[in-house]
């Protein structure tokens, strides 16, 4: 067996993690303040929309249990309102995959079941801090997943990376029965009142069955910011039509037939968008790690809290499969958290928090473009998937406006740009991260699946940049570049390099190649070339490079197909030959 982790929380990112580790023959305690029992007939605790990218984190380890129940959310629809009540903006696009909603009082029992039944340990009590004391003694890591409780306070708060100290919605769910679908493909309907919050609502699976999920975000002290007085479901039920007819009739309309799913579908509440401290020191000195909510708390309004949760979980799980004994200190815990922070939850904070403020004029001009160019529609709907794709457009006007334009300009060509990238990406390829060092000596590396060789003889390779990439005149410019052939475990290094940040580097094992060229550790392969010749094809730039010096080690190689990562395996027909 290997090493003992306790896990405190068995909400989505706890049990994600205790399930990968125990799946992996780890000895994992988990900690929970109630049983699945009292879970399943307890309150709902969440709106959790997930989209495409965490549920595949669910399906790595076997934990997709509902897709056939499940009902799918096809896409996003948008609409402004008015100040007269009608809708100002309306668009509506698809996902490249569908998202899902199940209630955590149906995956949390399924999943701790799941969990005992595994043979992990499960200990059912309100955690403190003695406990974690304990946990320590026992344990060679104790991580905290949750922020409830005498532990909301155990990990500092990051004063720079939360800009707001008081809560910036007053928040209400309600899970109904009988709500009239949407024409054309189901969605979440995202609706923005200007100067009194947002209302979306979405298909799911509650512990009845399929249902609708309300969720209200009322700004503070407006007319949205009505809960307090509340006080019963049917109240709860009975306030929220009286918003919807008050300041969104198109959604009301919807509602002509509406109940609750059970008298527990209900929840008011308000959050502090908070980061945190990653590590916390106990008063033996012993360290405990954060993860998921405990440390990186966000509004509801983009519907990201369980894809943060899966996306840190998954994470966290690589790092510990990672580590070697004796890893376990402070610094790894703080890389493990920096590499979850800096690959998917920084740009999730920073989209969240811009969308709690009053939008920004270029913002306004995305969204009301959007009704007329589809693909626009659909690169703002996709970035609910990946928050990442909403950089720099989402923050700068001057490529907003750029953004706008390519999309109006790609209405006319003969292709349409979205379906052909979709058809390209049904050839399944090799992921390579390309590194050299600039002029002034700093390093630069960036994630292609355009790699591919050209010649033995010479030994010449080539890949492909874009000619919008930052990068380019650093690749112009060298004489040196490296191809790293990433193997499976190294996903989130494909996503780190893909992703804008001031160092790429940060917590990558790297040795150095001819003229300083980075190499990155871990790799299935290298190779150093010198740099022979650029060649501009459409919006592309080849780049030829003579291979110099090359290495190559065994493993598993990272595979990316149809817009998601994969893994190789042999084929079952070829396995007798």
């Amino acid at each position: 067996m290997g090493r003992k982790v306790a896990i405190v929380g068995a909400g989505q990112s706890g049990l994600q993690l205790a399930l990968g580790l125990l799946g992996a023959d780890y000895r994992v305690t988990l900690v929970s303040n109630r049983s699945a029992e009292e879970i399943r007939l307890g309150p709902v605790m969440s709106s959790q929309c997930m989209f495409e990218n965490a549920l595949q984190a669910e399906r790595a380890l076997g934990l997709d249990l509902w897709t056939e129940e499940c009902p799918e959310v096809e896409g996003i629809a948008l609409a402004v309102a008015s100040p007269e009540h009608t809708k100002a903006i309306d668009w509506a696009a698809r996902l490249d995959w569908p998202a899902q909603s199940v209630d955590q009082r149906v995956k949390v029992p399924a999943w701790m079941d799941k969990f005992a039944a595994g043979g992990g340990e499960l200990l059912l009590r309100e955690a403190g801090i003695d406990d974690l004391e304990e946990l320590g003694r026992t344990h060679d890591l104790v991580i905290v997943a949750t922020g409830r409780g005498a532990l909301g306070n155990l990990f500092a708060r990051d004063a720079e990376k939360s800009p707001y100290d008081a809560p910036q919605r007053a928040l209400a769910l309600t899970y109904v029965n009988g709500l009239r679908p949407r024409d054309a493909f189901s969605a979440v309907c995202f609706n923005i009142i200007p100067g009194v919050g947002e209302y979306f609502v979405f298909p799911a699976l509650t512990t009845s069955g399929p249902c609708e999920i309300m969720v209200f975000e009322g700004a503070p002290g407006s007319p949205m910011d009505c809960w307090d007085d509340v006080r019963s479901p049917e109240q709860h039920l009975e306030r929220s039509l009286d918003i919807l007819r008050r300041f969104l009739p198109w959604e009301a309309e919807r509602c002509a037939d509406v109940s609750l799913t059970d008298s527990n579908g209900v929840l008011t509440g308000r959050v502090v968008p908070t980061v945190r401290q990653p590590v916390a020191h106990l008063p033996s000195g012993a360290l405990v790690l954060g993860m998921a909510d405990a440390v990186v708390l966000n509004d509801p309004i983009t519907g990201q809290g369980s894809n943060n949760a899966a996306k840190c979980a998954e994470t966290y799980v690589a790092s510990i499969l990672e580590a070697d004994a004796g890893d376990l200190d402070e610094r790894w815990m703080r890389r493990t958290f920096d590499r979850y922070w800096r690959g998917y939850a920084q740009w999730v904070v920073s989209w969240t928090n811009a969308m709690l403020a009053p939008p920004q004029p270029h913002v306004l001009r995305l969204i009301e473009a959007a009704q007329e160019i589809p693909a626009l529609a659909e690169t703002i709907t996709n970035g609910f998937d990946d928050p990442r794709v909403y950089y720099p457009w989402w923050f700068d006007a001057g490529e907003a406006d750029r953004l706008i334009a390519e999309k109006r300009e790609q209405q006319h060509e003969r292709f349409d740009a979205r379906e052909l990238r979709r058809a390209f990406g049904q050839f399944a390829t090799g992921v390579t991260v390309v590194t050299t060092r600039a002029e002034d000596g700093h390093r630069i590396g960036v994630t292609a699946n355009s790699f591919t060789s050209l010649s033995l003889d010479p030994p010449l390779l080539l890949w492909a940049i874009s000619r919008e990439a930052p990068s380019l005149p650093a690749f112009q410019a060298a004489n040196y570049f490296a191809i790293n052939v990433l193997c499976a475990n190294q996903h989130y290094l494909s996503r780190q390099f893909a992703t804008p940040a001031d160092d790429k580097f940060a917590g990558v094992e790297i040795h150095e190649g001819p003229g300083g060229v980075p190499l990155i550790g871990g790799a299935l392969a290298y190779f150093v070339c010198r740099s022979v010749r650029h060649v501009e094809a459409g919006d592309h730039v080849i780049v030829i490079g003579e291979v110099e010096r090359f290495e190559l080690f065994e493993g598993e190689p990272l595979v990316f197909h149809s817009g998601s990562y994969r893994v190789a395996t042999r084929h079952p027909d070829l396995d007798s030959l």
